[in-house]
């Protein structure tokens, strides 16, 4: 992972209020960097939570205090007419308190002294499919 297209594509998304797109990224800088470019660096490889580690690890060291606290937190990015898939399935919403077709995300922020740092993060999959009773006259698979 190239150290300033990160740092280019962090601070586009801290800064962009509307959809961020490669497209929008690369009108930001003039066409300093091809939308092509973008896509290839985020394309490149699939990101972890060990990367995510390696990139926020001296930060977190720099802060840390017995009183440090680690929280994780679940979001679900409901996307209603996105085909299913393991990654893009159903999952129950505490938020709206129904069932919700999208993708959830686990995280893990690390809090000390005000700050918080995303740490680690799991993307939710499902990769078993089923016939439930209430689906059987239908043959359709959740």
């Amino acid at each position: 992972m190239k150290k300033a297209d990160l740092d280019l594509y962090t601070d586009y998304l801290l800064s962009t209020f509307g959809a961020a797109t490669a497209t929008g990224l690369s009108a930001m800088v003039e066409g300093d960097v091809s939308h092509d470019q973008i896509t290839r660096f985020l394309s490149a490889q699939e990101y972890t939570s060990k990367d995510l580690w390696q990139q926020v690890k001296l930060t977190v060291r720099s802060i840390e205090r017995d009183d440090g606290v680690l929280i994780f937190d679940d979001t679900i990015q409901e996307k209603a007419w996105t085909d299913e898939s393991e990654l893009m399935c159903w999952h129950f919403d505490h938020c709206s308190g129904r069932t919700v077709r999208g993708i959830n995300l686990l995280n893990a922020l690390y809090y000390c002294n005000g700050v918080s740092i995303p740490v680690a993060f799991e993307l939710v999959t499902k990769p078993i499919q089923y016939s439930g009773p209430c689906h059987q006259k239908t043959q359709t698979q959740k």
